[in-house]
């Protein structure tokens, strides 16, 4: 029996049926990982299918039944449960979050939990900065907090701006611990998953535990093999711990949506409130979710993405339609898909496609290849060609494809999870030249960049200045870069083992560098800080990770 006749289905729904199988055609097939799919309207699951194997290693198929992590799907779990708590009357979301986390460093201005859940904080992601240390190597329980107390610094003040940040909701699970008396996973499961019925969903820190029913995940490698995911850390928490069936998360989405059988009214309206900057821009994240349109519709929504998997929720309240899908390796796009299943199950009531505003390559050509840089915001931006399509490169990112609006090249929060970004920019003819500075809009606030050479020094010279021995206080780390043959490295030692990165030279105070293995589609940056022409000091740039301090010490 093929997996795609194992569904629930009912007459008046054979056409969407039908319509919804060609689309997850491509993952029907016994010989790699795959995903599992609900949708629902008003409540009633319609489509139920599972494609692929739960288990290459032991050539078990996936099931609707079978469970699989939701990742940061998660984040609104957590959300809720610190709402109930303040039901309760036990838990401020709006004091500061030393409140309860009295050990954090003291900054200037303090963060509130609320600002945590919106990733308005301001505080570095732990995640982020242990890959830096030591990459995915797997942490024990209570690094995520003890590299929290170690940061001297941090990305911008309060409510400054937004980057998405798996530690706030790491430090929100520990102060939900701390008041209610329970563990963060107990009282997911008392509150929320018990009187939900969710019985197959549960909160699981650590990949090597071993529960029933769960798919292995699957990371794919070049050669077509693949390697079992494991998430690099013990003691995953609000930020992604969750595991759960499509049965029970379209439990969850009907619950959402409401009548609300756990959450007061209040809690929701909060929980869909979306976060406001200090300088007044309005963000499309709310407590651990997204609020968009799609075709005219409004969605509520949020993925998710472990080592091996992936996971895309999303409810249409409108029209009462909610979707999950989650995959343990398949090599699609979950919210691709997910919105496919959007036009398949509302089609007419959804207004046409939008025109294409994506900027393409050839109106900007002269931009293509171009680095700028600030030393004051610490921000390394590219432009570059993503199949016929303008895109930024942030921090060496790979080209994340922009739009083109009213004179901008935009790219808006809910791609990255950071920004929105803005670059006032006409089009250029292809004998232009690469303007000499650009005007960054990075979330309200406006940088000017200025561009880094064309062509980028010699890398035996402008390297020969970083070579040395380095330490990194808010790593707990050593660092020594020199060159290996040809090759400008940064070796890196931490509590938990080595770091590798290879450098390359934009300019003599600005360079790049890759994470390596699972890591290599991550990027990051570094500008040099000098005293009187002497290299005194780096500082390490990624996405989520600003301004990191390497101090230059003596040889």
């Amino acid at each position: 029996m093929s997996q795609s006749s194992m569904a629930d289905t009912y007459p008046a729904d054979d056409l969407c049926v039908t319509a919804l199988d060609r689309l997850f055609q491509s993952v029907n097939r016994s010989d790699a990982p795959g995903l599992v799919v609900g949708v629902a309207r008003h409540g009633k699951p319609i489509y139920r299918r599972a494609f692929g194997l739960a288990s290459i290693e032991h050539g078990v198929a996936n099931t609707p039944w079978t469970r699989m992590r939701i990742g940061s799907t998660s984040k609104h779990f957590a959300s809720l449960a610190a709402l109930l708590l303040a039901e309760d009357g036990k838990l401020d979301l709006d004091v500061g979050v030393r409140t309860y986390l009295p050990e954090l460093p003291e900054f200037p201005q303090e963060p509130t939990l609320r600002q945590f859940m919106t990733h308005t904080g301001g505080f570095r992601d732990s995640l982020d900065a242990g890959f830096l240390a030591s990459g995915p190597v797997i942490k024990p329980k209570g690094e995520g907090l003890a590299i929290q107390m170690r940061q001297g610094e941090v990305n911008f003040a309060p409510g400054e701006k937004m980057i998405y940040n798996n530690s706030g909701y790491q430090l929100l699970s520990l102060a939900i611990e701390r008041v209610s008396g329970l563990s963060f996973e107990q009282f997911l499961k008392e509150r929320i998953f018990d009187p939900m019925g969710m019985l197959d969903t549960r909160s699981v820190p650590s990949d090597f535990e071993i529960h029933p029913g769960t798919a292995t995940l699957h990371v794919p490698q070049p050669d077509g093999s693949y390697r079992r995911g494991m998430f690099p850390s013990e003691e995953v928490r609000g930020e992604g711990a969750i595991v759960s069936t499509i049965d029970d998360m379209l439990c969850w989405l009907r619950n959402l949506r409401g009548p609300h059988k756990v959450g007061s009214d209040d809690s929701w309206a909060q929980m869909l409130t979306v976060a406001r900057l200090n300088n007044g821009l309005v963000c499309k994240y709310s407590l651990g979710l997204q609020l968009e349109q799609y075709r005219g519709v409004d969605i509520i929504h949020h993925g998710g993405t472990v080592f091996g998997g992936n996971c895309q929720m999303l409810t249409v309240p409108g029209h009462a339609l909610d979707i999950i899908i989650i995959t343990n390796g398949a090599a699609v796009s979950v919210v691709e898909l997910a919105n496919s299943v959007i036009e398949v199950m509302l089609g007419e009531d959804l207004l046409p496609l939008p025109a294409e505003k994506t900027a393409a390559s050839a109106d900007f050509m002269p931009l293509v290849g171009a680095t700028y840089a600030s030393p004051d915001m610490q921000m390394v931006f590219g432009f570059g060609d993503a199949n016929g399509k303008l895109g930024f490169a942030i921090h060496n990112s790979p080209v994340i494809p922009v739009r083109e609006e009213n004179g901008e090249l935009c790219l808006d929060f809910s791609r990255i999870v950071t920004g929105p970004y803005r670059v006032a920019m006409q089009p250029l003819a292809a004998s232009d030249a690469a303007p000499s500075t650009i005007e960054l809009d990075d979330g309200g606030t406006r940088w000017v960049l200025e561009r880094l050479p064309e062509t980028a020094p010699s890398l035996a010279v402008a390297g020969q200045a970083l070579v040395g021995n380095y330490r990194v206080p808010d790593l707990n780390a050593q660092a020594k870069i020199e060159f290996d043959g040809d090759a400008l490295v940064v070796r890196i030692a931490s509590d938990f083992g080595p770091n590798l990165l290879t450098l390359k030279a934009h300019s003599s105070d600005v360079f790049a560098w890759n994470f390596t293995g699972q890591l290599a589609q991550l990027g990051g940056s570094l500008t040099v800080e000098r005293s009187n022409g002497e290299v005194i000091g780096l500082r390490f740039n990624t996405l989520r990770t600003r301004h990191m301090h390497f101090q230059r010490i003596a040889n």
